[in-house]
C-alpha cells in the first residue's frame, strides 16, 4: 500500500471529490461571489449622500459619495465656464451640503466701435452688459438689442433669447433753422432722419441747403430758410400753406388762385407776406336761376268687393305736378348773401294715384301637425322669438310673465302689431305650430310678430316667414285691409 493510499485511509475526508462534485461546487461559489458584489453594490448606491442639484432653475435630486462639490459636477459630466456661478464654492466637502445651485453665464454679442465681441455674462440689461465689457456710452449713443432700439439702457431683455447688441454712437452736426444755429448729436445715418429723430420738421416751402437723404458727418452744418405759414380762405374752403413770397398777391399765384373782375383779398394783394397770417379771397357774382319743385300726388284707396283680399289693383297711375321759381341770388366770397323769388307758377298740376283694394275672402286649406286648417289670410311677416324672462321685467315685478290680453307668457303666445293682426287671432306658423295672438310689444309694429316660449325651453328666431290667420275671420269693420309695408324683406 503506497503512502498516500495510506493517508486516505486514514483521512478520508481529504480524498479527491468526483468531477462532477468539483464542478458544481464552483459555479455555487460563483454565484455567491455575484451576489455579494450585487449586494454591495445596491449598499453602496444606498449609502451615498441625497444633494438637491439645481441647474438654471431646473432641480434634481442626487445621491453620491464624492467628496467635494467639484468632483460631484466632474462625476455628472457638468462642464462650467468660467463665467458660471455656483453655490456652494467647488472645493465644499459635502459632508456639510445639502444643495447646489448653478447659475449658468449667456453668450451675449456685443458689436461697438467696430469690434465685434463675444462674451458670457449674468447681466440682463445693455447697460449691465457695457457696464463689464468696459465700454462706456455718451449721452446721444442708442443701444440696439436684436435690431430693436432699447431705451432706456437699464431695461431688461429676455433671459431665454440670444442677444445681439449694437452701440450706434452718435456724431454732432450743426443746425441753422431760421436763423437760431443749434449743435445736435444724432444716430440717425441721413439728414432727414436726424432732423426726424430731433423733431425738426421740413415743409416743402422750406429751402434746406443738403438734400434729406444726404449722410450726416461729423461737423456737418444744415441751414433751413422756412417758409411762412399761412391760410388762405377761397370758395368756401380753406387752404394751409406755407410760402416764401413777397406778397399776398405772389402767394395767391403761387397757389393758383386766380382774381376775377370784381374780386378782392383782404388783406390787398399789395401786402407784405411778412405781416400776414390769413389771407381771404372774396368773390362777388349774381345768378339768376330757375328751380324746379315736384308736387306730390295723393293716393286715394278704393275698396273692391270683387277684388279678393290682398290683391291690388291700379285704377289710375299718379304722377307728380311741376312747380316752378325763378330766383335772383347775389353771391360774396362764394357764399350766398340774398336770395329772393322773383316768381311762382305751376308748370304741371299733379295726378292722384287711385289704387283698389280687395276685399273679398277667400277660404283656403294649409297642412299643419295638428291636421289640415283654414285660414283666411296669408301674411309674409319677420318672426323673433321672446320669453318671460327677455320681456324686460324683473321677476318681482307684479306683471312678469303676463302678455297684454293677461295671459302667461309661453309657448304658443304670440306677440303682435294689433293694428295688424287682431288679439285673440288665432294662427299657424311654419316651424313653431299653432298660436295665438295674445301679446304686444314696444317694438313690434307693422309686419313683425314675436313668437312666445317657456322661459326654459327659448329658441332663438329672426327670419321671414309665412303666417297663417286661421278660423274665424274677424268682422269686416276689424279687418286691416291696407297692410303697411314694413319692415322690408331683404332679397
Amino acid at each position: 500500500m503506497s503512502s498516500e493510499q495510506a493517508l486516505i485511509d486514514a483521512y478520508p475526508h481529504l480524498a479527491p471529490r468526483p468531477l462532477s462534485h468539483r464542478l458544481a461546487s464552483g459555479w455555487l461559489a460563483l454565484i455567491a461571489l455575484l451576489v455579494a458584489i450585487g449586494l454591495m453594490v445596491i449598499g453602496y448606491q444606498h449609502t451615498g449622500r441625497v444633494v438637491i442639484l439645481s441647474l438654471d432653475g431646473e432641480e434634481r435630486s442626487v445621491r453620491t459619495h464624492q467628496p467635494t462639490v467639484g468632483a460631484l459636477l466632474a462625476d455628472l459630466g457638468i462642464t462650467l465656464w468660467p463665467q458660471d456661478i455656483v453655490s456652494p464654492a467647488l472645493d465644499t466637502p459635502l459632508r456639510a451640503v445639502t444643495r447646489i445651485t448653478i447659475r449658468r453665464a449667456r453668450d451675449v454679442t456685443l458689436i461697438a466701435d467696430g469690434r465685434r465681441i463675444v462674451t458670457r455674462t449674468h447681466a440682463l440689461s445693455p447697460a449691465a452688459v457695457l457696464l463689464e465689457a468696459g465700454i462706456s456710452l455718451g449721452p446721444y449713443d442708442r443701444i440696439a438689442v436684436n435690431g430693436e432700439v432699447w431705451d432706456p439702457p437699464q431695461k431688461p431683455f429676455d433671459p431665454t433669447r440670444q442677444v445681439e447688441l449694437v452701440v450706434q454712437r452718435a456724431v454732432p452736426f450743426f443746425l441753422n433753422d431760421g436763423g437760431l444755429e443749434f449743435q445736435l448729436w444724432t444716430t440717425a445715418p441721413t439728414v432727414g432722419e436726424a432732423l426726424l429723430e430731433r423733431g425738426v420738421r421740413v415743409y416743402v416751402a422750406d429751402a434746406i441747403n443738403v438734400p434729406l437723404d444726404a449722410s450726416v458727418s461729423p461737423g456737418l452744418r444744415v441751414t433751413i430758410q422756412r417758409s411762412k405759414p399761412v391760410t388762405i380762405r377761397v370758395d368756401g374752403h380753406e387752404v394751409h400753406t406755407r410760402s416764401r413770397a413777397a406778397t399776398v398777391g405772389a402767394l395767391l399765384a403761387q397757389e393758383g388762385v386766380h382774381l376775377r373782375r370784381l374780386d378782392y383779398s383782404i388783406p390787398a394783394v399789395d401786402t407784405p407776406l411778412s405781416q400776414v397770417n390769413r389771407v381771404e379771397v372774396r368773390r362777388v357774382d349774381e345768378k339768376f336761376v330757375y328751380e324746379t319743385q315736384p308736387i306730390p300726388f295723393e293716393t286715394v284707396w278704393q275698396a273692391d268687393p270683387e277684388l279678393e283680399l290682398d290683391r291690388r289693383r291700379v285704377i289710375q297711375a299718379g304722377k307728380p305736378g311741376v312747380r316752378k321759381r325763378r330766383i335772383r341770388i347775389v353771391y360774396e366770397n362764394g357764399k350766398e348773401v340774398s336770395r329772393e323769388t322773383a316768381n311762382w307758377w305751376v308748370e304741371e298740376p299733379p295726378t292722384p294715384q287711385i289704387i283698389a283694394y280687395g276685399t273679398r275672402i277667400v277660404w283656403r286649406t294649409v297642412e299643419t301637425p295638428e291636421g289640415p286648417k283654414r285660414y283666411w289670410r296669408k301674411l309674409r311677416v319677420l318672426a323673433t322669438s321672446y320669453s318671460a324672462a327677455t320681456s324686460g321685467k324683473s321677476r318681482d315685478h307684479p306683471a312678469y310673465g303676463i302678455t297684454r290680453v293677461g295671459w302667461r307668457a309661453r309657448k304658443g303666445i304670440v306677440a303682435v302689431d294689433p293694428r295688424v293682426i287682431n288679439l285673440r287671432q288665432p294662427l299657424y306658423v311654419p316651424g313653431y305650430g299653432l298660436a295665438v295672438a295674445g301679446d304686444t310689444g314696444g317694438k313690434i309694429r307693422g309686419l313683425h310678430i314675436d313668437l312666445g316660449f317657456d322661459e326654459d325651453k327659448l329658441e332663438l328666431w329672426y327670419r321671414w316667414v309665412d303666417v297663417y290667420l286661421l278660423e274665424p275671420a274677424p268682422p269686416p269693420d276689424r279687418i286691416r285691409y291696407v297692410l303697411p309695408n314694413w319692415p322690408r324683406e331683404r332679397r
